[in-house]
């Protein structure tokens, strides 16, 4: 390792491109053991500098400028790019390169995918894998012109790349394809597919009148299960147009759907490479969760096209500018897909398990960070999820009107360009000034704590909010900031909705006053604020308990209902009220009747955070197994008291014809989770409801469930089950994940058995979906995760992935961020084991990453 190997780049440093590239024209050729790329820039200088070509792991073969082979004295090339000396101030350059991507486990750049009988070719460029096909100048404010020309032999009848095919051809026993963007984009969002796939074929009709095919390429056994990604793709399409105006602006559509990619999906420009788990779907094979998570994907991904594509980012210190706005958008789109309020609970959900806690310990940074060694370690869920949340309370305060009136003035300003923070804020504001302030949200890390109460005097309620945000060690000191807090006013007595405001705290502290609140005689108002989570806080509000319950009863905002039962069960898991009989004597009210008008949510109302989530609240002396035996006695509490109701409420939910609707994935995921409550509650004929419902399942969420619910109780025959479960689906890679994940994240398994799973034959370090199905269990369950022997086979894995899949073995060590807030002798233990991994690592993905873990 280099001694600048943890260099850091810094946003203040930025400087714009020395060079400009017109057009770029690429000659990819595979052949059996390597691939060559030749590659024909067209440049013209717009600033002072040299032009900067990145490459790494490239063997140059020959450069030249204006049709001129160039000597070695006349450029210099190291690891990392090619200079050419005295570059005129328009230049053709041409370079002709050889690659191996046949031994590219880093999945980067062009890599080898696929399985031994069905191998396949695919790029991932984002953030800057493009470096490693050709010479470049890799950034994204480089827009181009890409022609990309892609030549293999026969037996790989897939050739793509961006944009609208214009020729193709044959060479003997190889054939070729060309194909043109007309559209300017920057390198990260190229794409190329060498395979032998088949493609599933669909239609559609913009508002402007654009006939585009639509495409979704994947293996002969995989196509079957690409039909709820393709009207996935058609409902975004027509949303898209709808909610913002943006059409399709190609003539063709791409998915590419394998295994092997280590993120969830990438937008380049046409052609859009998907991890398989998150483009193919069907009832017999995936959940309802899993099943609405691709249509989520798919939506992101198509949204990207003007949110990222046709606008894309000045630097990748802008990041959040594409990701946090498209994220809102998918979110809104799956919104209206399903119950509003269960779609805000889960966005919500994700965000405190997760983001809250990123936020809370030494990996906390801005939503925009100011430095980076590797940029791969920021792509977190402060960018996407917060950066989302941020977006949100813009939309919130402008309103529906005003938010679309500065998104199109965004379109309109800046197709075509690579853009700022600063550019996006600036055209939303030109509807209300008080979007720019929003600014700070974007430079300050950390999560904004906003406590409060009330006061009544007649017939005025005084809402009183004040906010703080902790001190993140090497940021200047927080400041106040804009945050919109959605307040409505109960009657106590009649639950009757009095008043309702969008309060915006923009102090440390301040006041709001609501007059004329006709409030019965003798009855105190109950106030809700933060509905629907209208921004991204951590709310201590002067609540009592039976304040709490009867928001449950009250509130017309079905996230608030979720909210307020929350906040009751965090009290009794945090030791700030023991009246664990007021939660166990309001879930009988309530559940029976949203039963019949929402099974979803009441369903989520059964939520208890995950240990994960409650770990984020000490900041020393967590001990893990305290926290778990708080929260298991809380479960069996609930359990307990619903002992003579569950099984009446599970009987009611009767297997029925799958149907894909929100009604009926509530009333299966409502079916899941009293099948669990009724196996704790010792209900004596639970283990046979599991057993049948496994047997009677109608779709892959009924199956799952039982499966789950088998092994977390283990069952006396759930082995047998676990066995059958393999058996029927051994050929599917995704489902067999699943058997990985059921078991690695139950209670009844330990490290030792967690071991055993990953040295199977099957299970497979190149394919990320497997490890993170193992490892992730192992983090979601801290008791085993912070003994010797879990940090042990953690860390192992670790440095064997570092080898590997630099990338992936970076995000997984984010899963040990909050060592340092264990009790001894725990701590102590975690910090050598941290400290000596580094010893064996050396990406610098994972040494930055641990770098500002041990450091905290």
């Amino acid at each position: 390792m280099t001694d600048n190997a943890l260099t850091k780049v810094y946003l203040k440093d930025y400087t714009p491109p020395a060079y400009q590239v017109k057009t770029i024209d690429l000659d990819i050729k595979l052949y059996d053991d390597h691939a060559t790329v030749d590659a024909r820039l067209s440049v013209k200088r717009e600033h002072d500098g040299k032009l900067a070509l990145l490459g790494r792991g490239l063997k140059l073969l020959q450069v030249s400028v204006n049709g001129t082979p160039l000597s070695d004295d006349q450029y210099t090339l190291d690891d990392e790019q090619l200079i050419i000396h005295e570059l005129p101030d328009e230049a053709m350059i041409e370079t002709s390169v050889k690659i191996w991507p046949q031994t590219n486990t880093a999945l980067e750049g062009l890599y080898q995918a696929g399985t031994a009988d069905e191998v396949m070719f695919v790029t991932q460029c984002e953030p800057e894998g493009f470096r490693k096909i050709t010479f470049y100048p890799d950034r994204p404010d480089v827009l181009a012109e890409f022609t990309t020309r892609v030549e293999a032999d026969k037996k790989y009848k897939t050739l793509l790349a961006n944009g609208n095919l214009i020729e193709s051809g044959e060479l003997g026993d190889r054939h070729y394809s060309i194909w043109h963007d007309p559209t300017l984009k920057p390198s990260y969002l190229f794409a190329c597919v060498i395979a032998d796939l088949e493609v599933m074929q669909d239609y559609y009709t913009t508002s402007e009148g654009r006939e585009v095919v639509l495409e979704i390429y994947a293996t002969k056994h995989d196509l079957d299960k690409c039909h709820i990604a393709m009207q996935a793709l058609k409902d975004s399409m027509k949303w898209d147009e709808d909610n913002y105006g943006c059409a399709y602006d190609l003539d063709r559509y791409m998915i590419v759907a394998t295994g092997q990619f280590n993120m969830g999906a990438m937008e380049n420009k046409g052609l859009n490479i998907f991890n398989t788990s998150c483009v193919l779907a069907s009832p017999e094979t995936t959940t309802d969760e899993r099943i609405f998570q691709v249509k989520s994907v798919i939506a992101h991904e198509y949204f990207h096209n003007w949110t990222g594509n046709r606008v894309t980012c000045r630097d990748w210190f802008q990041l959040c500018l594409k990701e946090g706005l498209t994220v809102f958008r998918d979110q809104s789109f799956s919104g209206d897909f399903r119950s509003k309020a269960v779609q805000r609970i889960e966005d919500v959900a994700v965000l405190r398990a997760h983001q809250f806690v990123e936020d809370a310990g030494p990996l906390s940074h801005p939503v925009r960070p100011e430095s980076f060694v590797e940029i791969n370690n920021f792509y977190t869920l402060t960018i996407y999820e917060k950066g989302a949340e941020i977006v949100r309370m813009i939309a919130n305060l402008l309103g529906k009107d005003k938010y679309r009136q500065g998104t199109d003035e965004y379109f309109r300003r800046h197709d075509g360009q690579a853009v700022t923070i600063e550019d996006f804020l600036s055209a939303l504001s030109i509807g209300d000034e008080r979007v720019l302030d929003f600014l700070a949200w974007y430079r300050q890390p950390g999560t904004p704590e906003v406590s409060g109460g009330f006061v009544v005097n007649g017939s005025r309620v005084t809402v009183n909010l004040s906010q703080k945000t902790r001190h993140v060690a090497g940021y200047d000191a927080p400041v106040a900031l804009p945050i919109p807090v959605d307040t409505a006013i109960f009657d106590g007595e009649t639950g009757k909705l009095l008043a309702q405001k969008m309060l915006l705290l923009t102090k440390d502290s301040d006041s709001f006053v609501f007059e004329d609140v006709n409030l019965s005689s003798g009855a105190r108002p109950i106030v809700s604020v933060l509905r629907n989570f209208s921004a991204p806080v951590k709310l201590d509000f002067e609540y009592s308990d039976e304040d709490l319950v009867k928001l449950v009863t009250f509130e017309t905002e079905g996230f608030n209902r979720w909210q307020a039962l929350q906040t009751l069960v965090n009290r009794l898991l945090l030791g700030k009220s023991d009246n664990v009989s007021l939660l166990t004597q309001t879930l009988p009210k309530v559940i029976p009747t949203l039963m019949k008008t929402d099974a979803m949510l009441a369903a989520r109302l059964f939520d208890i955070p995950s240990e994960q989530e409650l770990a984020a609240a000490y900041e020393s002396n967590y001990q893990p197994t305290l926290i778990k035996q708080k929260r298991d006695t809380l479960k069996q509490s609930i359990a307990t008291s619903l002992k003579d109701v569950v099984g009446e409420w599970y009987q009611a939910l009767p297997i029925e014809a799958y149907e894909d609707e929100p009604e009926a994935r509530g009333r299966r995921q409502l079916r899941n989770v009293l099948l669990n409550i009724a196996l704790a509650a010792g209900v004596a004929e639970a283990e046979d409801w599991a057993y049948a419902q496994y047997d009677n399942a109608s779709c892959m969420s009924e199956r799952l469930g039982a499966l789950s619910a088998m092994v977390e109780f283990d069952l006396a025959r759930g082995d047998d089950y676990v066995a059958d479960f393999y058996d029927r689906f051994s050929d599917e890679d995704l489902v067999i994940d699943s058997w990985f994940s059921v078991q690695a994240r139950a209670d009844s398994r330990d490290v030792a058995f967690i071991e055993q799973l990953m040295t199977r034959e099957d299970y497979d370090w190149n394919t990320p979906n497997r490890v993170r199905s193992t490892l992730l269990g192992l983090a979601a369950k801290p008791t085993q995760l912070w003994t010797k022997e879990g940090i042990e086979l953690f860390l192992t894995a670790i440095a064997s992935l570092d080898a590997l899949n630099p990338t992936l073995a970076a995000r997984m060590v984010s899963s040990l961020s909050r060592w340092y807030t264990l009790g001894e002798p725990d701590k102590a233990m975690a910090k050598e084991a941290l400290t000596n991994l580094q010893k064996f690592v050396k990406s610098k993905n994972v040494l930055e990453s641990l770098s500002n873990i041990i450091n905290a």
